[in-house]
């Protein structure tokens, strides 16, 4: 009997109007576990290489993990992954909510879907049976309405509803994935391939159980991290503030981006901040599935700018990418924002982004009202930002242009905008500076997916000898590293970090669940697993699989073309970031490519094409990815 997980996964070929079921092997589960790394193992193993992201071969990947549905802090998250879109790299977003853990209580682990239905259409799974059912009501209509027209059809309130939202139908290369309207995969356009699919929803209901071998031990972990939260440096902060309470943290370290990374502070940032939000507009905290700490916002806003709760309210990315860095300070504005992107299924992050970028060309003359509409596109513009987004959503106009994605749409402006269109590998910057968090700045750079704000914890977090430094001593880092520091140190910080993330993202827990921020420790997540599945794991079992997915994800690009050469930073962040005080902050770019290099060589990976070399493939249990000779 398999413990933790159901050992059952669904192929759902959308052109054939076909499901099957496949049962892995144990030892497929205790190798990869779910998540990112099961997802690329599937990936890896069946997708051609070169394969049309938007095309009907591109195979579409829903995948949770041997713990997700365990009643317990941060057990939630669940990837979706493919080829994506807007990069042409590994493509994978991660969500919480109560889709992942709702999957497994209906019986499946993963769902598989290769090819494209003539007609829209959305997957329903209930307690182990499936079927595809006719979605053509559904297209053209707000998330909103697409979960109250499919509850009200299956006749329970109680369903589970991820889709794609219009960005995704129209392939926006941006487009998230979003489910119970406020819980969203938003990077690297899984929308878009979902829409491309003509696939608008996966609906699921189960009413199982998850079995776990030693039943007793799970729930002592779980009563132990629940215990651990008020005392655990971000918990009692993130139910209070949720993820905006960082808004003033970076804001009074001159290090939160400001118009389009121009500046590092931001003269509206306590209009923004979380504390405003709890004060105005903010209606409750949420959470996610059997989790206390409650880090979701949902807020209600009245008039101009309305939002509802049901689409709960913006993290601190969203106030970041729609405000400081567009040059806005009107959080209700920014409230609605959110909330169109969530019922039209963009990235807010992309979204933000991409509006910053046409806001600093038209600040610079290389684009005029002419050119957008007749929007005024300068920072600080609310309606021209509210206006965009639509435009974007439906690729209106010079809103097709932004929809392509910040690297395209310089191409389309003029190479005159290039230096200000701020991307790795294709997707738009995530909201933190790196020129503040020399450690963020490996992790944009070298993400498989392009500039991603959770490929580690921030190295601010690791300054000072406190609790957060504690959490990862048992890594080998017992040291404080300034947050500012490059060379041997930091890049070993960075990789021994990353490794964590990266398991984190194959078992599906949530960042501020667990080490360094909250809840768990690294020991308590190994007896957590070893305690749900009745394997011996182990913390080092569990690194390496970090590492294992890591290195996947680089086999992957590899594959695509992608190599060294796309491991890089926009020029931007060489140049001094003006604080607004006598000291300024920046990369030496000749610093951060040995640095780049020497991560190379500590991976096991070619120094200058950074492919993984044989020996490491082998050691991580990879030799199906050894090239033949």
């Amino acid at each position: 009997m398999s413990y933790g997980y159901n050992g059952r996964i669904l192929r759902v070929d959308l052109g054939k109007k076909s499901i099957s079921e496949e049962q892995p092997p144990e030892t497929l589960y205790r190798k990869y576990m779910g998540g990112s790394a099961l997802s690329l193992y599937y990936l890896l193993k069946e997708l051609k290489p070169g394969t049309d992201p938007l095309g009907p071969d591109n195979m579409l990947v829903f995948m949770s993990n041997v713990v997700s549905g365990v009643p317990g802090p941060g057990l939630t998250r669940f990837t979706i992954a493919a080829r994506s879109p807007l990069t042409g790299a590994f493509g994978e977003a991660e969500a919480g909510g109560f889709w992942g853990p709702e999957l497994k209580l209906a019986g499946f682990d993963g769902i598989i879907f290769i090819g494209r239905s003539e007609t829209p259409v959305y997957l329903w799974i209930k307690d182990g049976k499936c079927e595809i059912r006719d979605g053509s009501n559904l297209w053209g209509r707000d998330t909103g309405e697409v979960q109250q027209l499919i509850r009200e059809e299956l006749g329970d309130k109680r369903i589970r509803v991820a889709q794609c939202g219009q960005a995704g139908e129209n392939q926006v290369p941006y487009a998230c994935v979003v489910n119970d309207l406020k819980h969203v995969s938003g990077r690297t356009g899984m929308g878009a391939v979902m829409g491309s699919k003509n696939l608008r929803a996966v609906a699921v209901r189960g009413t199982g159980k998850i079995p776990t071998a030693h039943p007793e031990k799970v729930r002592d972990i779980i009563r132990h991290a629940v215990d651990r939260i008020p005392g655990s440096p971000l918990g009692n902060q993130l139910k209070r503030f949720g993820t905006p309470v960082f808004v003033m943290g970076l804001q009074n370290g001159g290090i939160l981006p400001t118009r389009n990374f121009q500046e590092g502070r931001f003269e509206g940032a306590e209009a923004i901040s979380g504390e405003t939000m709890e004060q105005t507009i903010l209606k409750g905290p949420k959470g996610c599935y059997s989790c206390p700490i409650l880090c979701k916002r949902a807020v209600k806003v009245e008039g101009k700018y309305s939002a509802t709760p049901e689409y709960g309210g913006p993290e601190y990315e969203t106030l970041g990418s729609l405000g400081s860095m567009c040059g806005i300070s009107d959080l209700e504005a920014i409230s609605h924002g959110n909330e169109i992107c969530n019922r039209w299924g963009l990235d807010t992050i992309s979204t933000g982004v991409s509006i910053a970028f046409a806001m600093e060309c038209t600040e610079r003359g290389i684009l005029t009202r002419d050119d957008t509409d007749g929007i005024d596109l300068r920072f600080g513009n609310v309606d021209g930002m509210i206006q965009m987004i639509r435009k974007i959503a439906f690729r209106e106009g010079f809103g097709d242009i932004l929809a392509r994605g910040v690297k395209s749409a310089s191409r389309a402006i003029g190479k005159e905008s290039e230096p200000y269109a701020l991307h790795v590998k294709g997707q738009e910057m995530a909201v933190h500076e790196p020129r503040g968090k020399f450690g963020v700045g490996l992790s944009f750079a070298l993400s498989p997916t392009g500039a991603d704000h959770i490929e580690i914890p921030h190295d601010t977090s690791f300054v000072a000898d406190n609790a957060l430094l504690e959490s990862i001593k048992p890594l080998g880092e017992i040291e404080p590293i300034s947050a500012t520091e490059l060379g041997p140190r930091k890049v070993c910080q960075f990789a021994h970090t990353q490794q964590v993330f990266s398991f984190y993202n194959s078992l599906g827990i949530c960042n501020f669940a667990a080490a360094p921020y909250s809840a768990y420790t690294l020991s308590m997540l190994a007896e957590l697993v070893a305690a749900v599945t009745g394997w011996n794991a182990s913390l080092f079992e569990l690194l390496e699989l970090g590492e294992r997915g890591v290195t996947m994800a680089r086999m992957f690009n590899v594959r695509e073309g992608i190599l060294s050469a796309d491991d890089g930073l926009p020029d931007r962040f060489f140049e001094p970031l003006h604080e607004g005080e006598p000291d300024e902050k920046r990369l030496d770019p000749k610093e951060f490519s040995e640095n780049l290099k020497l991560y190379y060589e500590a991976m096991g990976w070619d120094s200058e094409t950074a492919v993984p070399t044989d020996g490491r493939l082998a050691y991580l249990r990879l030799e199906w990815l050894i090239a033949p000779r």
